[in-house]
């Protein structure tokens, strides 16, 4: 179940890769520029001059509306929302304080939407070259973040002792994706061989990582051949946990199962498969879960009732009759209405009839079919054809949410004056790794701080090589030019160094330490992160810069 799960949040980030790349080309007009960089030239004649948008700040409160309409540089590609416009447009300047923590609290509600759903999110900026400095904030500072604070607190709260050879391969292979995005930033463009290489790169680990693990299982069976059983074996955490599992593995719910069974009606199994709550669990769990579930309930209900899940691991494989059906209504119209932000979904076919309406007249009739030609007790041969449909309505919804994310960070940006960097180092990149951090933290309590240690270089991998080159590649078939790149001034370059450093302080004490991390490595690797926080904060605000000749 476990490599199943895997695979599927693998899949699902490369879905969404591509869903965030697609989110720029349908929306943009010839005025805001084709070129990933924070400052979009416009290109042709005859257009609106581009001004930073963080200007507006400095203009008569009578002259902000009309520069957030008309300046190309204060437009949004994507998204339901004009934040800007709502700032600077429909509140008064004395309730600006209200819309900034209305505001917040929405980013915030969006940040455990994601969560929910997925954690990967920081990649759709880098397909909007209005919030193209998020993407390399978010990319260079969740990498800081999770190979310092993460790493760091894994070992403060179970210290361990290191497997050697993934250790070395997951560093080496993250070494050299920094460098080669250091030397994308320093040449300043993307070439389709360049994005290609970074995809090439990510197959190549792939490749080694199942090679490393076939030889050291070969090694293994070799040894247990010849080895006497005098001494017990030591397991290791993948193992314990095995065991453990197997040890435990009998089912508690059947105790909960009633003695005598009777047939729910259709109104029954709909109620039933729509509550997101276990009332079992609610009693057994701590006051703060219960505040959080409260917070998480409405995500789930809607999640429930729109994201179709098969489970190959029941019996019935999640097959609930009425809610399914219902899916088959309620799932496509989600996708008509969330792709391009709606654009799809409210074009007039002919002119007359919206896109969004016919699909609800096929839903229904879909729908009606399956009902009457399935029963409740037996799922219908066709039923794995739901996992795909739930695959692209999820995949769709994270995408919705972390397009408003970018948006709203975008917004708090141009109100404060923040660099589109400084934010997607500090919120965007805190937000993209908390789930991670709470999970990695969780299973070094458990007793596992070697597969949490592990895991800290696996997701960051794969976002700096696939999301970087995918996303470059989809642009550049799109656009059959390179892609631009203009670091937002010194601010990138500290990230870069900064993300850099820490692995190199990480490849040379973990084997002096003879891979035996203690609490002391862990403190280090926290220090450095402050000091990594405060370095960057005084660039943000000007107090380091590089001298002007």
């Amino acid at each position: 179940m476990a490599s199943r799960w895997l695979d599927l949040r693998w899949a699902l980030s490369v879905l969404c890769v591509l869903l965030m790349a697609e989110t720029v080309s349908g929306a943009r007009d010839s005025s805001t520029g084709a070129h990933i960089s924070p400052k979009f030239p416009a290109s042709g004649v005859n257009q609106t001059p581009v001004v930073d948008c963080r200007k507006v700040c400095g203009l008569n409160v009578s002259d902000r509306c009309d520069f957030i309409r008309t300046n190309p540089d204060c437009h949004s590609d994507g998204g339901y929302v004009d934040y800007l416009e709502g700032i600077f447009c429909h509140f008064p300047p004395n309730l600006l304080p209200l819309a900034v923590t209305l505001y917040v609290s929405w980013l915030l509600y969006l940040f455990l939407i994601l969560g929910v759903t997925a954690a990967k999110f920081a990649l759709v900026a880098f397909s909007d070259p209005h919030t193209a400095g998020l993407a390399l904030g978010a990319l260079f500072g969740a990498g800081v973040l999770v190979t310092t604070v993460v790493a760091g607190g894994i070992t403060i709260l179970h210290p361990f002792m290191a497997a050697s050879r993934p250790f070395f391969r997951d560093i080496v292979f993250y070494m050299v994706a920094v460098f080669l995005t250091f030397i994308m930033l320093f040449r300043g463009r993307v070439t389709m061989a360049w994005a290609l290489g970074y995809l090439g790169l990510y197959v190549f680990y792939v490749v080694t990582v199942i090679l490393c693990t076939w030889i050291y299982r070969w090694q293994r069976r070799g040894s247990l051949v010849y080895s006497m059983p005098v001494t017990p074996e030591i397991l290791s955490d993948s193992e314990e946990d095995q065991v453990s599992s197997n040890s435990n593995s009998y089912d508690y719910g059947d105790e909960y199962r009633p003695l005598f069974f009777y047939q729910e009606t259709t109104a029954q199994i709909l109620a039933r498969a729509l509550n997101p709550l276990d009332y079992m669990k609610w009693r057994r769990k701590s006051a703060y879960w219960k505040a959080l579930k409260v917070f998480k309930l409405p995500v789930e209900f809607l999640l429930l009732l729109t994201v179709p899940v098969v489970d190959p691991d029941k019996d019935d494989r999640n097959w609930k009759r009425p809610l399914n059906c219902l899916h088959l209504v309620i799932s496509p119209l989600v996708v008509v209405l969330t792709l391009q932000s709606g654009t799809y979904g409210v074009y007039e076919i002919g002119g007359l009839v919206p896109v969004w309406v016919v699909v609800v007249i096929a839903g229904t009739a879909l729908a009606s079919v399956t009902f009457f030609a399935t029963s409740d007790s037996q799922p219908p041969k066709l039923h794995w054809l739901f996992a795909f449909l739930g695959f692209l309505t999820s995949a769709l919804w994270i995408n919705a949410a972390a397009t408003e994310v970018v948006n709203i960070l975008r917004s708090l940006g141009v109100v404060f004056r923040l660099s589109n960097t400084v934010l997607g180092l500090t919120l965007l990149a805190w937000g993209n790794s908390i789930g991670d951090a709470f999970s990695d933290f969780t299973l070094a309590r458990q007793g596992y701080p070697r597969m949490a240690f592990s895991a800290c270089f696996g997701g960051i991998i794969f976002n700096i090589l696939v999301g970087v080159g995918l996303g470059c590649l989809l642009q550049i078939s799109r656009s059959h030019t390179e892609v631009k790149l203009e670091p937002d001034g010194l601010l990138v370059w500290v990230l870069a160094g900064a993300l850099g450093l820490s692995l190199v302080f990480s490849l040379v004490s973990v084997p002096l330490q003879c891979f035996q991390l203690s609490r002391v490595y862990g403190i280090c690797l926290l220090l450095f992160y402050l000091n990594f926080l405060v370095v960057a904060l005084l660039t943000e605000f000007g107090v380091i810069r590089l001298k002007s000749t």
